[in-house]
């Protein structure tokens, strides 16, 4: 079954971008490439129990089994030892990145408290779109009562789009709500 934001993208933001850009070709239509969801949990090199739960949380949230992010070089200033594991991430492709970014447009944004919209100031010049989030229970997957701790993540779409004009152009035609300047 195809998920219902890749029938929306497919049938409606395809022909608005080609007009609204001047493509001549389908294949120019700049599209999610992928997602990556990264949680740090730097608490795991005192107790694993912190890292163990943000795995399990991720992988509820995602429907994908997260990989264990382990320290690249020991830092004294942060009693950190190379190898220790310092967080978790996921990478979505294909359906499951359009399956993820509809829930995420409609299900989890809606729930976070006084939210106004999305920074349209977070693309990273190559249409790249990041977005940092407080905590995991906007997320309906996610127990309440099982969270040992409130813990909050970083969620990058990557799309094929050259600059941040079509990556903006992109999302919004997708339903992200971004805040109005």
């Amino acid at each position: 079954m195809i998920p219902r934001l890749k029938e929306k993208y497919k049938n409606e933001v395809i022909p608005k971008m080609m007009e609204r850009f001047g493509y001549k070709n389908i294949m120019e239509v700049p599209r999610i490439d992928k997602i990556v969801i990264n949680i740090g949990v730097g608490e795991a090199k005192d107790d694993t129990r912190y890292l163990d739960a943000a795995v399990e949380e991720l992988a509820m949230i995602t429907g994908q089994r997260p990989v264990v992010a382990r320290a690249k070089r020991s830092i004294a200033g942060f009693k950190l030892r190379e190898g220790a594991p310092i967080g978790c991430f996921v990478t979505l492709r294909g359906d499951r990145a359009y399956d993820f970014m509809d829930r995420l447009i409609n299900i989890a944004l809606p729930r976070i408290k006084d939210f106004r919209g999305l920074s349209p100031n977070s693309f990273d010049g190559r249409g790249n779109y990041t977005i940092g989030i407080r905590e995991q229970l906007i997320f309906p997957e996610v127990d309440y009562d099982k969270v040992i701790k409130v813990r909050g993540m970083s969620i990058t779409i990557v799309t094929t789009a050259e600059t941040d004009d079509e990556a903006r152009a992109l999302l919004e035609f997708l339903g992200m709500p971004f805040r109005r300047r």
